[in-house]
């Protein structure tokens, strides 16, 4: 709001501006207003009301601005999920501090490379990361000069690191720092995993996040009073601006593990009465295979959602089965999306089965041609969005950022196909596109169909280079425990359901898939692994 628009005095707008803020950093403030005796966060046997929480986030932000940071400077944090990374967070986002979540399991380049072009003036790891942490600055061009770090193992590392818990811990609670963020003001610099090239620094700001989280809430069933499990890492925006910050949002409680461990998230499940979980469908594949999973009191979960990958059929039906109980929803979208755009909700799980819904509450999605004119129903192309949800782009590249945003719209990289009504079906990721004897095979079309074989647990699809076909359909298969397949099972079973040039011309048996801290099947790993099997026969 300028002066000039409203004839008001530059005192007056300024003051005006302050009565109207609503920044990521003032959610948890309000929150403990409405519930400050409610629980807000357990974690490793800390148990922490959101007055608690509350005053935390005071102490950390002015122990940071003590150290020198203000607002616009980054500050890169590397740490397993714990409590400290919630308040960090907040701390952050208060002080108008830009946070740069990092990849623990990146190695020193990569991480010298995101210190560098984000900036980072601050550096926060966990304990038992600071040696990674440490190589990575001495490779860092202009390594930060605060570092802090968070206690987990106890084993404080040495050298120049001070300890973060002594901004975190402590009495008393010196208020929220007087620092004015903008609705637009960059908070959040989340790095891309950059499988094709270096990673992308997207730059969230509020708006996006917070009109983000009121579209979770609304279509995704949230409420006040959920008790959510936090398994999946916080480096990641799906666990940390899906589900933790909205939860903070809202004044849930949240329940925070260091990993998707199976055994864990049962028994945390049980023992804490958890009504809602997100699990990338890789990690509900694990539950449902764990030994424990029948004989665990899962009746407290009502809520379950999945997403960062596409839910198959079977496994969404067995869901159903087991647990009939609790309501699911797909959420689909990407980090430039902060990250959620569109929504299939629990009534339409089985109707629409494979399907991610239709745009959510404060999003517009369509599926384009190549020339960015939308494409009738039924064509595929690619997805792209509409939305105060999109990132303000990528940092100190305006060339990507221009190629992303085309024509006012975010093109997602992904190739889509939508229903008459709306309904969006994720065809495949234009780089996860198999070309095979002149033919695009989508991996996923081939996983779907090799899913509904009795005895197969998890199964990846992707190309490898073929001298005849340039590209050839192969198929990595896990099967279920006690369960054993042959090759010549899959293929007269994938004969039976797939088009000739559709089916995988090799077929390898795996005990596991690699897979990245959020879920996601490394199919990049797998194709290097696999690159020569065309050659061996």
């Amino acid at each position: 709001m300028s002066s000039a628009a409203t004839g008001f005095s530059e005192q007056t707008t300024a003051a005006i501006t302050r009565a109207r803020r609503h920044s990521t950093g003032d959610l948890l403030h309000r929150t403990a207003l409405r519930y400050p005796d409610k629980l807000a966060v357990v974690d490793a046997g800390a148990r922490w009301t959101f007055a608690e929480f509350d005053a935390a986030v005071n102490r950390c932000a002015a122990a940071l601005a003590g150290h020198g940071l203000v607002k616009g400077d980054r500050l890169a944090l590397m740490s397993h999920n714990c409590r400290q990374f919630g308040v960090l967070t907040f701390a952050t986002a208060r002080l108008g501090v830009v946070l740069v979540p990092v990849n623990f399991m990146l190695g020193p380049e990569e991480i010298a490379y995101i210190l560098d072009h984000s900036g980072a003036k601050a550096f926060v790891v966990e304990d038992t990361l600071a040696a990674v942490a440490e190589k990575a600055l001495a490779r860092s061009a202009d390594p930060a000069t605060i570092r802090g770090w968070i206690g987990l193992s106890g084993q404080a590392p040495t050298g120049d690191w001070i300890d973060a818990d002594g901004w975190i811990d402590g009495e008393g609670d010196p208020g929220e720092p007087d620092v004015h963020v903008g609705d637009d003001d960059p908070l959040r610099l989340m790095y891309t995993s950059g499988t094709e090239s270096r990673p992308k620094g997207v730059m969230l700001p509020s708006r996006s996040l917070i009109t983000q989280y009121v579209s979770c809430i609304v279509d995704g069933g949230m409420t006040h009073d959920d008790v959510e499990l936090h398994p999946l890492p916080m480096y990641h925006c799906a666990q940390l601006d899906c589900f933790f910050s909205v939860d903070v949002y809202l004044g849930a409680t949240s329940i925070i593990l260091p990993g998707p461990d199976p055994a864990t998230v049962l028994a945390t499940i049980e023992r804490e009465k958890v009504t809602k979980l997100f699990c990338p469908p890789t990690v509900w594949i694990a539950l449902l295979r764990h030994p424990d999973f029948d004989s665990t009191d899962l009746s407290s979960l009502r809520k379950g959602y999945y997403g960062a990958a596409a839910m198959p059929v079977e496994v969404l039906q067995e869901l159903s089965r087991r647990l009939p109980d609790v309501s699911l929803w797909n959420f689909y979208g990407q980090t430039e999306m902060s990250p959620l755009a569109t929504i299939l909700r629990p009534e339409e799980q089985i109707e629409r089965a494979g399907s991610a819904g239709r745009a959510s509450l404060n999003c517009e999605t369509r599926v384009v041609n190549e020339q960015g004119e939308q494409v009738p129903p039924g064509e595929v192309g690619e997805i792209v969005h509409r939305s105060p949800h999109a990132a303000l782009g990528y940092y100190n590249d305006e060339a990507k950022t221009a190629e992303a945003f085309a024509g006012g719209w975010f093109h997602s990289g992904d190739l889509g196909v939508m229903t008459e009504d709306g309904y969006l079906s994720v065809v495949d990721r234009k780089k996860d596109m198999i070309k095979t004897g002149g033919e695009n095979v989508a991996s996923r079309e081939v996983e779907e169909a090799v899913y509904l074989l009795e005895g197969v647990g998890e199964v990846a699809v992707f190309g490898v280079s073929h001298p005849h076909w340039i590209e050839a359909v192969t198929a990595v298969v896990v099967p279920k425990q006690g369960v054993t397949l042959s090759e010549e099972q899959v293929h007269a079973h994938t004969r039976e359901k797939l088009a000739g040039y559709k089916r995988p011309k090799y077929v390898v048996f795996a005990d596991a898939l690699p897979k990245n801290p959020s879920g996601k099947i490394l199919k990049r790993e797998l194709r290097t692994e696999h690159a020569d099997i065309a050659k061996d026969g």
